[in-house]
Order: structure tokens, then sequence, then C-alpha cells
């Protein structure tokens, strides 16, 4: 194998990771989002996880993340507007992204 497949094959397996990563960043993201709503909501234990994991789910509708945010509004009411919760997502996902570099 020469020199620049060696450089292919690292630069797509880092491709592929920094992927994967960004896959786990959301998804936890969106449970932690998910466990914020709940709190607001008055839910707790079994009833937050379950929650968490619907907003979880509800990333998969379409591309980006508007849809969960639309889900996380559409259940808090008047509890907090759309721009409160991108607010908030925003914060937990440096705190997702902080969690994963620690468990690696």
């Amino acid at each position: 194998m020469s020199t620049f497949d060696d450089r292919e094959n690292a630069f797509e397996n880092k491709f592929a990771h920094d992927e994967e990563m960004q896959f786990k960043a959301e998804a936890r993201t969106n449970k932690l989002l998910g466990l914020w709503a709940a709190e607001l909501m008055g839910k707790s234990g079994d009833d937050a996880a379950d929650y968490a994991k619907e907003v979880i789910r509800a990333d998969f509708e379409e591309a980006g993340f508007e849809d969960v945010i639309r889900k996380v509004a559409g259940d808090l009411g008047d509890k907090a507007d759309p721009d409160t919760i991108r607010a908030k997502r925003a914060e937990l996902m440096i705190m997702a992204k902080a969690q994963l570099m620690t468990e690696v």
C-alpha cells in the first residue's frame, strides 16, 4: 500500500469518526433538552426519561434541529418560546460535547 493510500484511509477514518461523534453529540443534546423540558413540565423519573426519548426521536423527522425545537415548543406552550429553547439547546450542545470527550 502506498503512502497516498495510507493518507486516504486515514482521512476516511477521521471523517467517519467525526461524523459519529457529531451524531452522538446531537443525540445527547436532544436528550438533555428533553430532560430540561420535562422538568419544566413537572415530569420526573421514568416520565422524564420517556419524554427525552420522544425528543430524540423527533430529530429524525427532517434535517437539522428545527423539528426538535417545534416539538419542544409545542409541548412547553407558554413555558418557553422557541428562541429560549434554541439558546438552551446551544448551551446543552457544549455540555454534551464535553461529556462525550470525557467518555472517550
